[in-house]
């Protein structure tokens, strides 16, 4: 088995496979790349057995095929100390020796049989759907951050996916914060909903293009599919039924606070400094056109305000929030202004964009507010 590849391409793709490795593995194999070249193809897999990725590249040059796995780690170190130059990869399938020529390098390692990689799964009885790619990328960033890690409750560990004749919807939440980016320019012909765990999210959102390229998406009861380029990735979804998350969403929010973004984050920041370290508990005090945010850490005897204008409806109303998730949101929305809407200091606030462009999209982000100690 012999190919020769750019140096450059081929640790370019290695880094995007990367991801999906496991810093501690049950299975040995699992720390090592799958080559498979056959004919003008040379497919290079990872998996950590819930997600399997694949990539295709075409070598400048190649010779009879051949499976082999070859150690992650001292490869793509290996790699990063070339300039941009072909180099040869040669496999003895008998000793399962790999040697790769670079320039006046030679470099020898001991790769491992290919039969040993966990086979890719295979979808059996799936259903299609087609999504840009930046459609993608938008709404897992916008969600992401809002997922749970607590092992009791997995299904608040990913992003629930909601598909229909009317709109595709994207919830995340952890029962502290919610968001629920809805587009209603992605339809299918039949509903389906899953839930997608966040690892192969956050490794999708970072190798998909932020452009309109079509990402085929396939999926069953257990696994997706997602193909872009020359990437094909696949998870195990997560079992469980999602909680309803409409039902927590209130729906009358009578006091709305409409303020600049920016201003409001930064003093969040700077306030935030000041509250207690375990809580991040963060005062809102809106009267009149004024936003009052204090915090403070009684053991320490730090304080901290900061008065802020507003446009405001409504009733006075002294509200707590955590600061962090606050800041998590804030910072997840790209809008020069947004409206918080409360109903009292004991219910979820809302936070919305104000004077979003995008018709076809449409985000609500919810957090729960944290008692005041008076």
């Amino acid at each position: 088995m012999k190919f020769i590849v750019s140096s450059s391409a081929l640790l370019k793709n290695l880094q995007s496979l990367s991801g999906v490795l496991n810093s501690s593995n049950t299975l040995p194999i699992l720390d090592d790349f799958l080559f498979e070249l056959n004919g003008q193809q040379l497919e290079i897999t990872a998996s950590d057995l819930e997600t399997t990725m694949t990539v295709i590249l075409t070598p400048a040059k190649s010779e009879e095929p051949g499976t082999v796995a070859i150690p992650a780690k001292i490869l793509i170190d290996t790699l990063k100390t070339f300039a941009d130059i072909p180099i040869t990869f040669n496999i003895d399938e008998e000793s399962l020796l790999v040697e790769i020529s670079a320039g006046e390098g030679k470099y020898k390692l001991s790769g491992h049989k290919g039969d040993e990689f966990p086979q890719k799964p295979t979808l059996d009885e799936a259903s299609f759907i087609e999504f840009p790619s930046d459609l993608l990328v938008n709404a897992f960033n916008k969600t992401i951050f809002a997922t749970g890690s607590d092992e009791l409750r997995p299904v608040m560990s990913g992003v629930f996916f909601e598909i229909s004749p009317d709109d595709t919807i994207f919830v995340a939440t952890d029962a502290h914060k919610l968001v629920r980016y809805r587009r209603m320019d992605a339809k299918a012909e039949d509903s389906a909903s899953m839930i997608l765990p966040k690892k192969p999210l956050n490794q999708l959102r970072n190798i998909l293009p932020e452009d309109d390229s079509p990402v085929k998406v396939k999926y069953n009861q257990t696994n997706a599919q997602f193909v872009s380029g020359n990437f094909n990735l696949i998870c195990r979804l997560i079992e469980g039924k999602y909680p309803n998350y409409e039902a927590v969403i209130p729906a009358k929010n009578p006091n709305k606070l409409v303020i600049d973004r920016h201003q409001l984050l930064n003093s969040i920041k700077r306030v935030a400094i000041f509250a207690n370290q375990s809580t991040h508990q963060i005062r809102f005090k809106i009267s009149g056109k004024e936003l009052l945010l204090s915090a403070e850490d009684v053991d320490f005897a730090n304080e901290a305000k900061e008065r802020l204008t507003c446009n405001y409806e409504g009733e006075d109303i002294e509200i707590g929030f955590n600061s962090r998730f606050m800041q998590e949101m804030l910072t997840n929305l790209e809008f020069d202004e947004v409206s918080l809407e409360m109903s009292a200091p004991n219910r979820a606030g809302i936070i919305l964009p104000v004077g979003n462009e995008n018709e076809k999209e449409d985000i609500l982000m919810l957090v729960m507010p944290v008692m005041l100690n008076q």
